[in-house]
């Protein structure tokens, strides 16, 4: 496939890229410096755009089969999240690309019926305004006529090793026995390029843990 990568430098984007890669992708990654983009590959393009700006989304977007956005807020305000949900919506709409794969929070995942994670008393308080841009950027991808999907990690990822064993859902935060909802941020990427790959989960929320 013929792929868009916004984000391929932070801790999630950078193992989305690697993994796209392993599997034979053609991946354009999509930077505001591409001097500083370290990464080489005979697969890798790296391309100037700016994931806040429509034209500069339709103008990198056209002629791939799909958009990956790993957008975060390393050095940012919270509000980028919503800024590039809103840019991709409007930016992809200009060349009729309909396929976009978001890397999202775990927040939006219910805990019981009618119930986010983000609302329950159980959710660490220093991410509740991270988790609720995710919302609202989540909410925005809902009501546009894109084919999305919002993958959310386990309520806890980190750079870790890549098992390829971890449990798929859809609407619910899962956990484990002990009640830890946890994933790598390599198998987390096996997920989202699976995803990616067989586009099981369209318009839908998409969650991975151990």
């Amino acid at each position: 496939m013929k792929l868009v990568l916004f984000g391929p430098t932070g801790m999630i984007g950078s193992r989305i890229l690697n993994e796209a890669l392993s599997r034979g992708h053609m991946v354009t990654a999509i930077t505001r410096d591409p001097s500083r983009f370290s990464v080489s590959h005979e697969n890798l393009t790296v391309v100037a755009g700016n994931a806040l700006a429509p034209a500069s989304v339709a103008e990198v977007a056209k002629n791939h089969d799909a958009v990956l956005s790993a957008i975060g807020t390393s050095g940012s305000s919270l509000e980028v999240i919503v800024e590039a949900a809103r840019s991709l919506i409007k930016g992809l709409s200009l060349v009729r690309i309909r396929r976009l794969v978001v890397v999202g929070g775990a927040g939006v995942l219910e805990v019981e019926p009618g119930c986010q994670f983000v609302d329950s008393p159980n959710f660490f308080e220093p991410y509740r305004s991270l988790a609720l841009v995710h919302r609202e950027a989540y909410n925005l991808y809902k009501t546009s006529d894109l084919d999305w999907t919002f993958v959310c990690p386990a309520a806890e990822i980190a750079p870790g090793e890549r098992t390829g064993k971890f449990h798929v859902g859809a609407d619910h935060l899962l956990t484990n026995e002990k009640g830890e909802s946890q994933i790598s941020a390599e198998d987390y990427a096996i997920a989202f390029v699976d995803e990616v790959e067989t586009s099981q989960y369209i318009r839908h929320r998409l969650t991975v843990a151990y």
